[in-house]
């Protein structure tokens, strides 16, 4: 069985994530989708929520599996005999630091190889920092995310805003 993991911070998981993640799908037997977990960043979201989030959005897809991590992404790779890395790219800024890492995973771990999907054009522009600052203005972010988690996404917004005030 071919194995991939598709890593990411997923804060919060976003269309094209999913696309990616779809697409990645069909290409291996199995995907893990993993929540990087950095002890240092402080997302919006945390690993549990972005982990339900994402096993909801990707419900539909038999061959997916949801889990987090906090350690070496090459060293997870190694324990679940992972014949890939799949990594979405949007644009030539997010290869470079993609390719780096790739390098990086190849070092720690010879077994597995980094496959870049590009992401479907119209998803080119969205990232979840974007999500999350329309979210926080007001805007509509109905274009951007799965259906199944707008409204957590749409909360948690609010609930932090209000914290912030």
């Amino acid at each position: 069985m071919r194995l991939a993991i598709c890593p990411g911070s997923f804060d919060p998981v976003t269309n094209g994530h999913l696309d990616v993640i779809q697409r990645a799908a069909r290409l291996f037997d199995k995907v893990v989708v993993l929540v990087a977990v950095n002890a240092d960043k402080h997302g919006v979201f945390c690993a549990e929520e972005r982990c339900d989030m994402l096993r909801r959005a990707t419900a539909h897809l038999t061959n997916v599996e949801v889990a987090s991590y906090d350690g070496l992404l090459a060293d997870y790779a190694r324990e679940r005999h992972a014949a890939a890395i799949v990594k979405g790219l949007r644009a030539m800024s997010d290869f470079e630091y993609e390719f780096q890492m790739a390098l990086t995973n190849r070092k720690l771990n010879d077994g597995v190889e980094t496959v870049f999907l590009t992401t479907s054009t119209e998803y080119m522009y969205l990232s979840s920092s974007l999500v999350k600052e329309v979210a926080r203005l007001g805007g509509d972010i109905s274009e951007f995310v799965p259906p199944c988690v707008m409204n957590d996404i749409l909360n948690k917004i609010e609930r932090n805003e209000k914290n912030d005030r």
